[in-house]
């Protein structure tokens, strides 16, 4: 079965107005752009959330991403700033970068959108051919707890912020389903919007499939496309990961080809 899953991705202002100001992983990003020479490679970078702070701070970036639409308003933006950022439309499980790089990253849990065990490997597969030997790969992926998987498939709040153009009240909420032979969450993500009296004026709802990886799965698949894991953390803050975790943070290093 094929899934489309860019729903979540076609409206880019909306995205931006979630997502923009959510920057947990400069710092850490950052700390090993400072060692790094040469150009760092954003994968899926969308409409360009990490890649053009770290731009402003100097870094040489390439950002890429399969999504048409997220590509552009992160040319637009890119561009208002005047920041030099290459940004390329590419299946990132087919990348053809025009170099290799000592510092690839893939953050906002971009790796749960390989749904299938020959996505993921041509995926590693293909972040290995343009990362030099010795080189960092950095990527984030929810942790699979009980907690996070039997979520109930019923409507669930999640959260509340304020649009930055109408000013309403938007309250998210989400429906899951776990199916776990294919360790595929199924999500719908459900946008009400209220005006000023709490009214719901709209109401908006995407979809996305997300598949989870266990850690000694992941484990055995960096290993077999010649990664080596230097460290694993819960969250961006370097705390050391436990069976509590919600995300954990892959720091790799390519050992081979």
């Amino acid at each position: 079965m094929v899934i489309n899953n860019f729903e979540e991705y076609d409206d880019p202002t909306l995205y931006d107005k979630e997502n923009e100001t959510y920057l947990p992983e400069l710092p850490f990003l950052l700390k090993w752009a400072s060692t790094t020479q040469g150009t760092i490679i954003d994968l899926a970078c969308g409409t360009g959330r990490l890649t053009i702070p770290l731009a402003k701070n100097g870094c040489r970036m390439i950002g890429v991403d399969i999504h048409n639409g997220m590509l552009k308003e992160a040319q637009k933006k890119s561009a208002t700033l005047h920041l030099p950022i290459e940004w390329l439309q590419q299946d990132c499980t087919k990348l053809h970068v025009p170099t290799t790089s000592h510092f690839i990253y893939s953050v906002g849990n971009s790796f749960q959108h390989f749904l299938t065990n020959e996505s993921q490997d041509v995926f590693l597969s293909s972040v290995n051919k343009h990362l030099e030997i010795g080189g960092t790969f950095i990527f984030g992926t929810r942790f699979p707890s009980v907690e996070e998987l039997l979520q109930p498939s019923t409507e669930e709040y999640w959260r509340t912020y304020t649009d930055r153009d109408t000013l309403h009240t938007v309250d998210l909420y989400t429906i899951s389903h776990y199916d776990a032979l294919s360790q595929i969450q199924h999500y719908t993500t459900i946008r009400k919007y209220k005006n000023s009296d709490g009214q719901i004026v709209d109401e908006k709802s995407t979809k996305i499939s997300l598949r989870y990886v266990f850690p000694k799965e992941m484990e055995r698949m960096l290993l077999n496309n010649g990664f080596e894991i230097v460290d694993v953390f819960q969250d961006w803050k370097e705390t050391a990961a436990t069976n509590e975790s919600y995300e954990l943070i892959y720091v790799c290093k390519k050992i081979s080809t």
